[in-house]
C-alpha cells in the first residue's frame, strides 16, 4: 500500500491500526512535509505582495527550496515503511541450516543499515527547515507569521521522532563504526534544535 496517496483520514487510522507501519518513522516525516509545506505557503503569500517586494527574490528561493524538500518528505513517508517491512522479511528466511542462518543473518543487518538510515535522512533534512523557517519569519508575511512559526516546531520534532527510529535500529546492528558515524552526525545535528526552535518562536512578536 503506498501510503502517501492516502487521504488524511485513511492514513491517521492506518497508522492507528494494529499493523506497526507506518509508525515513528512515517510520522516524523509527515511532520517534516507539513513543516516544508507551511514555509513554502508563506513564501508563496509574500510573493507578489507590494510591502514585500524588496525581499521577493529571497521567498522564491525559500519558495523552490521548501517545495523540494516537501517532495523529499512526503516519498519518505512510504520509504519508512518499507524499510521496516524488509526487516520483517528477513526475518522470515528460512534458518534450518547454517547457510541459511547465515543469509538470514546478513539480511537482516542489510535491512536494519536501511530502515536506520531513512529516518537518519530525514532528520538531516528537517535540520534544513529551521534556516527556511527564519526567512520566512522574519522577512516574509506577518500575516502568516505564526505559521512559519508552526513549521519550526514541526521541524524540531521531525528532527526528534526520525532520530529516536534510527537510535532503536542502532542497538540491533553489530557494524560499530556505521553505528558510530551515525550517532555523531546525530548528536552534532540534534545539539542545537532546541536552541533553533527556541531563537525562531522569539522573533515571533503577536
Amino acid at each position: 500500500m503506498e501510503l502517501k496517496g492516502l487521504s488524511v483520514e485513511a492514513f491517521i487510522n492506518e497508522t492507528g491500526s494494529s499493523s506497526p507501519a507506518p509508525g515513528g518513522g512515517s510520522i516524523a516525516a509527515l511532520n517534516a512535509a507539513s513543516a516544508a509545506a507551511l514555509v513554502e505557503m508563506v513564501a508563496s503569500l509574500t510573493i507578489g505582495k507590494e510591502k514585500y517586494a524588496a525581499v521577493e527574490a529571497d521567498m522564491k528561493a525559500v519558495q523552490a527550496k521548501a517545495s523540494e524538500l516537501k517532495t523529499k518528505f512526503v516519498n519518505f513517508i512510504d520509504e519508512d515503511s518499507n524499510a521496516f517491512n524488509k526487516i520483517m522479511a528477513a526475518f522470515k528466511l528460512p534458518k534450518g541450516t547454517d547457510e541459511e542462518k547465515a543469509v538470514r543473518s546478513e539480511a537482516i543487518q542489510t535491512a536494519t543499515k536501511e530502515a536506520a538510515l531513512v529516518p537518519f535522512h530525514v532528520g538531516e533534512a528537517a535540520n534544513e527547515l529551521f534556516a527556511l523557517a527564519e526567512e520566512v519569519i522574519t522577512k516574509g508575511n506577518q500575516n502568516a507569521v505564526t505559521d512559519g512559526a508552526v513549521a519550526a516546531m514541526n521541524a524540531r520534532v521531525a528532527v526528534k521522532g526520525a532520530f529516536l527510529n534510527v537510535k532503536i535500529n542502532l542497538g540491533s546492528i553489530k557494524d560499530e563504526a556505521f553505528v558510530a558515524e551515525l550517532n555523531a552526525k546525530m548528536e552534532a545535528i540534534e545539539s542545537d534544535v532546541n536552541a533553533k526552535e527556541t531563537t525562531l518562536l522569539s522573533k515571533v512578536v503577536l
